[in-house]
This record gives structure tokens, C-alpha cells and sequence, in this order.
């Protein structure tokens, strides 16, 4: 069986719960197809890059699946006649990622705390590469 990622964007106006049985729903078809749903990851409301079906929002969701071909084309067939699915993408992998995604990951570093001081990036003075200014009024005396 070949390994696929499929994510899918639900409208922002449906409720969680509806967006974990449109999940449910999606694997069990999987199942009925002879394929498995190995990894769910629910990833929120997230904000689109451009409204979508007048949609500025969308409820993002992660699914790891091992299926046979044919079972992956009707699932995009049922998903591209729900109305409540605004986007879907399948891509086939060659392993699935162990542990949480890069979303989740990003999640969990935005929770680090606030930020430092800049660090190791130098004051604007300490810069070799120009020479040192004029004074003020040598600047504007040549202006005249």
C-alpha cells in the first residue's frame, strides 16, 4: 500500500465537533477501501492567505494514510462534493514522519516565552565597513 499525507480545510463556520465527524467519516471510507488512517492531527482554526468560498478562515486537519490508489481517488471524489470542504491536498510519501508535525512543532517553539535582547548583532557604531560621519553643521555649510 502507498503512504499519503491529506490535509484538508473545512469551513471556519462548522463546530469542532462536526469537523472530528467529517474525520471520522473520511476514515472510515479509508477502511471501507482497504486502506487505514494511521495519524490524525487536528491543527485549529488558522487564519487563509486569501479568503476561500468568502471563507477568511479554516479548520486545518492533518491525516497520515496507508491506502491503495483507488481508495485515495474516491475519498478526493466524496471530499470535492462536501460542502463544508473548502480545500484538500494528497501527497504521496515515502515514510511517515514520526512524532507531531511541523505545525504542531511551531506551536510548541511559539511557547517558549518572550524574546531577548538581539544578541550577538552589533551596535550601529561598531560597523568597520563605513568611515566615521561629519559633524552636523560641516554637512549643511556645503549646501549653501
Amino acid at each position: 500500500m502507498a503512504l499519503y499525507e491529506h490535509i484538508f480545510l473545512a469551513r471556519q463556520d462548522v463546530t469542532q465537533q462536526q469537523v472530528e465527524a467529517l474525520t471520522e467519516q473520511i476514515k472510515s471510507k479509508i477502511a471501507s477501501l482497504g486502506g487505514a488512517v494511521t495519524k490524525v492531527e487536528p491543527w485549529g482554526v488558522k487564519s487563509l492567505a486569501f479568503r476561500i468560498k468568502k471563507n477568511r478562515k479554516a479548520h486545518f486537519t492533518l491525516l497520515n494514510i496507508a491506502a491503495p490508489p483507488d481508495a485515495v481517488v474516491e475519498l478526493e471524489r466524496t471530499l470535492s462534493i462536501n460542502e463544508d470542504v473548502l480545500r484538500f491536498l494528497t501527497i504521496r510519501v515515502d515514510e511517515h514522519e514520526a512524532g507531531p508535525s511541523a505545525m504542531l512543532r511551531k506551536r510548541d517553539d511559539d511557547d517558549r516565552g518572550p524574546r531577548g535582547p538581539r544578541g550577538d548583532r552589533p551596535d550601529r557604531g561598531d560597523r568597520p565597513d563605513r568611515p566615521p560621519r561629519r559633524p552636523r553643521d560641516d554637512m549643511h555649510a556645503g549646501a549653501n
